[in-house]
């Protein structure tokens, strides 16, 4: 029985997802069929996933990065204002890769340079980069493309498709490749897990902990970065504070994903699962008629419930 109980909580949040889906399956109209969960991976899982992606290499040096959001929100901005002048795709998408390097470059130089906590550096980062958006746009009024001349590749970068994979799903799994690859297979990725897991026994074994530092943060916010481009290329506007909806959700999925690692480390595939239960827990819930605010409200119940029992004492521990 208590081995049971173990396995249990071992895979506690892959009990979860077949749990939310046999339970939406049973409740809400259309959930299992396959037209909906197409919708789910795009319009819920794709984004979130690759923001995830980012906060996971952010966790793995045991940083919560609370620039999630301004990263993206620049990201969008630089992209859309250069879209609007009309500028060449590439060069807007690059435009927007350089806005979101500039905050992980911030971030960066707070905590690699000046040695302040991970947290207090994103929130100043954040503020900071709220205060920008606002003088960048009349106190923070949405850019809109609508009556802008595109190509006709800008709307292919979120609604385009190869091999009838949308493009979105194409860039989650080259980027999971790519943060797998990075945390998981490389030195750089075990020197930055030594990090996390014990920052003072890294410094005094003579790790670069300061290049670890501004790497991971950089490469956090790049991948934020790619967000901010399709998020715009969805809407063909740029949003105010849009960035900042990802930030709990991408917390809490790596969270969430972290207890699929014995060690409780965080992890691609573990991120993945996370923000799967999260996107088919805010589907259903919309299904069954639920608004958005008891859908918050749901998500972090069932947050929650996945780390208390994967985190409550096993059970050989208790016998």
């Amino acid at each position: 029985m208590t081995n049971r109980i173990a396995r249990v909580q071992r895979y506690a949040l892959i009990v979860a997802l077949f749990a939310v889906f046999a339970f939406f399956s049973a409740v809400a109209p259309g959930f299992a069929r396959a037209d909906n969960l197409a919708n789910v991976l795009l319009n819920n899982f794709a984004l979130l996933a690759i923001a995830s992606l980012g906060m996971t290499l952010a966790l793995s040096i045991g940083a919560i990065d609370l620039s999630l959001g301004t990263s993206i929100d620049v990201a969008s901005l630089a992209f859309v204002l250069l879209s609007a002048h009309q500028t060449a795709l590439p060069l807007a998408i690059l435009g927007g890769f350089v806005a979101a390097l500039a905050v992980g470059a911030l971030n960066s130089v707070l905590i690699a340079g000046f040695g302040i906590a991970p947290f207090l550096a994103t929130l100043g980062t954040l503020f900071i980069g709220q205060t920008v958006q606002q003088l960048a746009t009349d106190g923070g009024q949405p850019v809109y493309l609508l009556n802008v001349p595109l190509s006709a590749l800008f709307s292919e970068l979120a609604h385009g498709a190869i091999a009838g994979i949308p493009v979105p799903l194409w860039l989650v799994a080259i980027l999971a490749g790519a943060v797998h690859v990075a945390s998981a297979r490389s030195v750089f990725g075990r020197q930055a897990a030594a990090l996390g897991a014990q920052p003072g026994v890294a410094r005094y074994s003579g790790l670069p902990v300061g290049a670890i530092v501004s790497w991971t943060l950089i490469a956090s916010a790049l991948i934020y970065g790619v967000v901010g481009v399709l998020l715009s290329s969805t809407v063909k506007a740029y949003v105010p504070q849009a960035g900042n909806g990802y930030l709990l959700n991408a917390i809490g999925a790596t969270f969430i994903g972290t207890t699929l690692s014995p060690s409780r480390r965080p992890g691609v595939t573990g991120t993945l699962l996370g923000v799967l239960l999260i996107s088919l827990v805010a589907n259903g819930l919309l299904l069954i008629g639920w608004n958005f605010y008891w859908q918050q409200v749901a998500t972090g119940v069932l947050i929650f419930a996945v780390l208390a029992l994967s985190f409550a004492p096993r059970g050989e521990q208790l016998a």
